[in-house]
């Protein structure tokens, strides 16, 4: 087992964009369905898997392209390591005081590595001035427990830290 770092900052609203966020349906729309919905729904299957855009469901950063991925850890306290140095490199753009609070963030970093430590993703969204967004993911690989079906983008024997 190992872990992938995310890291994604931008407009607000183009974070909003929840269509673009959802992996398509499996199944597309019935011939017979309306053109536009028709096409909506090849915009979104084209565009969810390479899209830089955080996807609603943590395990689906997996299928985002490999470029996205920051880091890969093996274990759970480097990788929530990674997470606790993103949060300070932003926190002067941090909408709210609170989220600035160092012993805040270093109890995301503990929890972060408990939850990794038992096979599971973290997902974590900060409020940045003008109004932006900051999106750190840790997905953990080799299967993910949420998602098994997807693959990882990388292999094991490619662990490097940035």
């Amino acid at each position: 087992m190992h872990h992938h770092g995310y890291l994604w900052a931008g407009p607000k609203a183009r974070f909003d964009q929840e269509a673009l966020r959802r992996p398509p349906h499996p199944e597309p729309p019935p011939a017979e369905s309306r053109p536009g919905l028709i096409q909506r729904y090849r915009e979104v299957a084209a565009e969810f898997p390479t899209s830089d855009l955080p996807p609603l469901e943590t395990a689906y950063w997996l299928v985002k392209p490999r470029p996205l991925v920051r880091g890969t850890w093996p274990g759970p306290s480097e990788t929530a390591a990674w997470l606790g140095n993103r949060p300070a490199e932003f926190a002067p753009r941090f909408a709210s005081e609170a989220q600035r609070d160092r012993r805040r963030r270093a109890a995301l970093v503990t929890s972060a590595v408990e939850r990794l430590g038992a096979g599971g993703d973290v997902s974590l969204g900060f409020s940045l001035e003008r109004p932006a967004y900051l999106c750190l993911a840790l997905v953990t690989c080799s299967p993910n427990r949420e998602r098994p079906e997807i693959p990882c983008p990388l292999d094991g024997s490619s662990l490097v830290a940035p």
